[in-house]
């Protein structure tokens, strides 16, 4: 006997062809709001991941947007969809995203000064730390991504002085005031936050942006910048309350406007610098004591200075006197090297592909200084020779990096392979002789990631990238274990020496 439920079945499989009304075409909407919304928001204004707008998808073709929903993406948290998505719904989502939202969003003055909280205005918190240490400039904060929170370490005795909740999706690491009390915290969904370290509280929130990609510190300690992909704007804060300064559109010589890669400060320049990502420009913003006759104004005493570059940057490294700059844009065919005050190109780097710059570091090797770059598509360290940047070597490794760190009191550089099947490694490499010394498995498996040294460069810090991961302190120079901490997936680790003195080993 043939079942009713079968038959309707094989009747409506023979109809199919004659019938195409029946088949239903894919509803993006539906499709974005199950699988995309979670990173990207509900109204695609970006959160964990980019915001998925037309105006942010300017430089991604259409055939590549399908390639990366189905595919993934290498070095970034996208996964691929091949096995939950059919080709036809993947097709319907890339269509989708590259439309314009029926209401455009916005993020403008009115909706950054409404944001603005103050809970403890400046200057009413007491001046003296409710904790004690010996070394207040030994401190590390360390940001857990595994549930949103940040600790704070005394870094001398290695033990934990407290652990406070987060915004959602801290990025571009956060940022001390110079004397090292306060510490800014940056979201990917455009919050700022100002935390008093000696007080162990919050002090001020303010959202500058939808899609947020950093913050810097100016080298005083008297504002705050913020570099946003959404919308196309620079954000200039008071840093003592976050108050609003301006709101500063970011819009090229062209008149075509751009999304902001990051944010710098430049402390022997007094001023801020930008990296962009669909103009090629580089911006640096100067307070009042450092304007130029001519300079752009652009708020009250501030001015800015433009320098044309002959290709788009939205990667830098700097010497340490913050004089050259060392630019490069993601999937590029190279680097480029600016000299700031001649205000011009002087040097090509072979640096195809996608090279960290923002994780550079440098050191003295036979009386020069060179500097090492991490390569986040391919096994490889470049080494160049910052006098005339000459490439000096490619040191292979076994996997791509993203993280270089190393002390001016340590023999030693540390990457890591970040991406890649041998993401549990991590390589120790000998300052004079560019040779992997050592290669490290803290933990078979699982990603270890970011070192970050104490003030003295005598111990170092290492992250397990576990939800149930550990920080792991290591004796710098015999690459022993001295003691592991518990944390839920800890990523970047800030030492406030080192990071308020730009020590030549951290990144700026």
């Amino acid at each position: 006997m043939i079942r009713p439920a079968l038959l309707l079945g094989g009747l409506l499989g023979l109809l199919a062809p004659a019938l195409p009304a029946l088949a239903e075409a894919p509803d993006p909407n539906m499709l974005y709001n199950r699988h995309c919304a979670i990173c990207h928001g509900v109204s695609r204004l970006g959160g964990i991941g980019p915001a998925l707008l037309p105006d942010n998808l300017s430089r991604l073709k259409h055939d590549e947007a399908v390639s990366v929903i189905r595919d993934g993406r290498p070095a970034t948290q996208m996964p691929a969809y091949r096995e939950l998505l059919a080709e036809e719904e993947v097709l319907a989502l890339a269509e989708w995203i590259f439309t314009p939202p029926e209401h455009e969003p916005s993020w403008e003055a009115a909706d950054i000064l409404a944001s603005h909280e103050v809970r403890h205005p400046y200057g009413s918190l007491p001046d003296a730390p409710v904790f004690e240490v010996e070394d207040l400039k030994n401190l590390f904060i360390v940001v857990e991504i595994g549930d949103h929170h940040v600790s704070l370490l005394d870094g001398d005795r290695f033990e934990r002085i407290t652990r406070f909740p987060s915004r959602y999706a801290l990025h571009g690491g956060p940022k001390y005031s110079p004397d090292g009390r306060y510490v800014y915290f940056g979201s990917r969904d455009g919050w700022v936050t100002k935390y008093d370290i000696y007080n162990l509280a919050v002090t001020a929130e303010v959202r500058a942006g939808i899609n947020m990609r950093n913050i810097a510190v100016s080298a005083d300690g008297r504002y705050v910048l913020a570099g946003n992909y959404l919308p196309h704007s620079l954000v200039l804060l008071d840093a003592r309350d976050l108050d609003l300064i301006a709101v500063i559109p970011v819009e090229g010589l062209d008149g075509e406007t751009s999304r902001v890669s990051a944010v710098y400060t430049a402390p022997p320049r007094n001023s801020f610098v930008a990296a962009l990502r669909d103009i090629p420009e580089v911006w640096e913003i100067r307070w009042p004591e450092q304007r130029a006759e001519g300079d752009e104004a652009i708020v009250g005493d501030f001015a800015l200075h433009r320098m044309e570059a002959p290709d788009y940057l939205d990667d830098f490294f700097f010497d340490q006197q913050y004089r050259y700059i060392v630019g490069a844009a993601r999937g590029g065919q190279g680097g480029q090297v600016f000299d700031m005050d001649a205000e011009r190109k002087v040097a090509d780097l072979p640096l195809e592909g996608m090279p960290h710059l923002g994780a550079g570091i440098t050191w003295e090797l036979d009386g020069r200084r060179v500097m090492a770059i991490p390569h986040i598509d391919k096994g490889q360290v470049s080494v160049f020779d910052m006098s005339d940047w000459s490439l000096i070597t490619h040191l292979e490794t076994d996997g791509p990096g993203f993280f270089m760190r190393s002390h001016e009191n340590s023999p030693y550089a540390w990457v890591d392979v970040f991406f890649g099947p041998h993401h549990d490694r991590i390589h120790v490499i000998d300052k004079q002789s560019l040779e992997i010394v050592e290669t490290l498995i803290p933990e078979p498996g699982k990603t270890a990631a970011h070192v970050e040294f104490d003030r003295r460069g005598e111990t170092l810090l290492l992250s397990i990238w576990d939800d149930d991961g550990y920080l792991l302190k290591l004796d710098a120079n015999t690459l022993e274990e001295l003691d592991r901490m518990p944390m839920r997936k800890p990523s970047g680790k800030y030492n406030v020496w080192n990071k308020t003195q730009y020590e030549e080993g951290t990144s700026h």
